[in-house]
């Protein structure tokens, strides 16, 4: 496969997972927590590499794809693992919030109307995989790919 067929598979993955992650939240209404956005950004910098590599196919944009494509499988694995309770998880997603300044009747209201999607709280799952679990597979398939465009031909 030339580098061009690598980019645009690269490309793919990134945009299908992203518009994945929009299908599930605005359409299955299944709302994402703070570490399911954060694993977003990585595919989006894919998405902007690859894009500027098609048209200016230098080794560094691969590499620079690459390396986006290792933090986001770091990012999921992570996630993953504070779903699976391996590890803590970020306190302002993980009900470690200091409740101390709050009154009773401040703990008793029903007036917030909107809750916080916890982090180490699996809201989904196919086939027994969390979507982070998901995103583990496809970054690291990302990696590979990204690194098969740097070693190919222009």
């Amino acid at each position: 496969m030339t580098r061009r067929g690598y980019l645009l598979v690269a490309l793919a993955g990134s945009v299908l997972s992203l518009a994945g992650a929009f299908f599930f939240q605005y359409v299955m209404a299944i709302l994402p927590c703070h570490l399911c956005i954060l694993q977003r950004w990585p595919h989006a910098v894919m998405v902007a590499v690859a894009a500027v590599a098609l048209f200016l196919p230098k080794t560094v944009f691969m590499l620079a794809g690459a390396l986006a494509a290792v933090v986001s499988t770091a990012l999921a694995i992570y996630h993953s693992g504070v779903e699976r309770k391996l590890w803590a998880g970020p306190s302002d997603c993980t009900g470690g919030q200091d409740l101390s300044g709050l009154t009773g009747a401040d703990l008793l209201s029903t007036d917030i109307t909107i809750g916080v999607v916890q982090c180490d709280e699996i809201s989904y799952s196919i086939l027994g995989l969390s979507f982070a679990n998901y995103n583990i597979l496809l970054s690291l398939g990302l990696v590979v790919i990204w690194g098969l465009a740097a070693r190919s031909r222009a």
